[in-house]
């Protein structure tokens, strides 16, 4: 296994760098690249984000849609698997605004990483530098958001920072 974390603000090149990363191991190894995707088309604007990455991927992806089944899409990955999750923000908002068990879904995906033989990838938006957020949902969103990615962080083997399509190794692989 090989676990990268790439963090970045909204359209900072993240999920083009990790894309671009998870295509040249897959052609490395012959094998389709996976895109994880965590997005749910709640309205037109959403519907046609997703309809532009479909389009933007072409058949070169396979893409398999997990809003809040994360840990058990990760679970069924292969150490043949080359795979993209875009994104954990989507992801973590998903759970939360569906009620789950964040602590338990979140213990949950840390173990299915920890054991997953796949190559992959995990995007995120870095949401705690901006204002602080005006209501507790949002604050707690931040909050979880932030912890998340630290637990994360310590267990990818590495950990990238993007800003304007610039990726930061802020971890390096061992």
């Amino acid at each position: 296994m090989a676990l990268t974390l790439v963090l970045g603000g909204a359209r900072s090149g993240k999920s083009a760098f990790a894309q671009s990363a998870a295509e040249a191991a897959a052609e490395g190894r012959g094998v389709t690249p996976v895109m994880i995707v965590t997005a749910q088309a709640f309205d037109d604007e959403m519907r046609e984000r997703i309809a532009r990455h479909i389009a933007d991927r072409g058949d070169r992806w396979r893409t398999v849609e997990s809003p809040t089944d994360l840990a058990e899409t990760i679970r069924t990955l292969t150490a043949a698997d080359v795979a993209v999750v875009d994104c954990l923000t989507l992801w973590l908002t998903n759970v939360m605004l569906a009620d789950q068990n964040l602590e338990a879904e979140a213990d949950a995906l840390l173990a299915a990483l920890a054991a997953c033989p796949a190559r992959l990838w995990l995007v995120s938006n870095e949401v705690g530098w901006g204002l602080v957020p005006e209501t507790p949902l949002g604050r707690r969103f931040r909050e979880e958001a932030g912890r998340l990615h630290q637990r994360i962080a310590t267990t990818a083997d590495e950990v990238f920072l993007v800003a304007a399509g610039l990726p930061l190794l802020m971890k390096p692989q061992a």
